[in-house]
């Protein structure tokens, strides 16, 4: 296979427009506005290359498809809300304050993300596994987190493996919307509540 850049795509062949980084990366990032924003499932490569005031090469030298440049987009974004979200619980040296912090953070990030988008991601088997693949990154987060508190005395006496899985139960809930959809919960907002939930399950009494 083919060596591929920062954003996902493959190095221009004979005959195909060629973009320097910067270029590829405003692009990237403007199109990732407008997929947030407002979804992607009626989105086409003449409206961005409208909306964006480039031509529909210009599009395709930044990925070779439609479906492929959305994909990079979201690929880039939750690469880049994990860096944040790590960036913002390195701060925190309290163990249970730092699950809180990092799913509160998730949910910060989650809620740049608007209902139309969340729900073309998860209705696109392509996005679908990128949102997937994070998910299970965020669950294995979390867990790692609980077991290390629990083993150090830093939480009270807790099963860390069953409160482990109802976390990871509730991410999947959030993931398959089943818990949004019952609760009228954006994704970002439920990751909040989630944060608050484990920081009551874990917390030492209070003296």
């Amino acid at each position: 296979m083919q060596p591929r850049s920062r954003t996902g795509r493959r190095p221009a062949g004979p005959g195909r427009k060629r973009l320097d980084d910067d270029r590829r990366d405003e692009l990237l990032g403007r199109v990732q506005a407008i997929v947030l924003a407002e979804g992607f499932a009626r989105l086409t490569v003449d409206t961005l290359a409208a909306r964006l005031q480039c031509s529909k090469s210009t599009l395709y030298a930044v990925s070779s498809s439609r479906h492929h440049l959305v994909a990079t987009a979201l690929k880039n974004f939750f690469r880049d809300a994990a860096e944040q979200v790590e960036r913002e619980v390195a701060t925190v040296a309290d163990p249970a304050q730092r699950i809180a912090a990092y799913l509160a953070a998730v949910g910060t990030q989650m809620r740049r993300m608007s209902v139309a988008c969340y729900a073309d991601m998860l209705d696109d088997d392509t996005t679908r596994e990128i949102y997937t693949v994070n998910s299970l990154a965020a669950t294995s987060r979390v867990r790692g987190m609980i077991h290390a508190g629990v083993e150090s005395g830093d939480f009270r006496s807790v099963h860390a493996e069953f409160v482990s899985r109802a976390v990871g139960l509730l991410i999947d809930g959030i993931h398959s919307r089943e818990l949004l959809d019952s609760t009228g919960l954006s994704s970002g907002d439920a990751f909040i509540e989630l944060s608050d939930l484990v920081l009551a399950a874990v917390s030492q009494p209070a003296p």
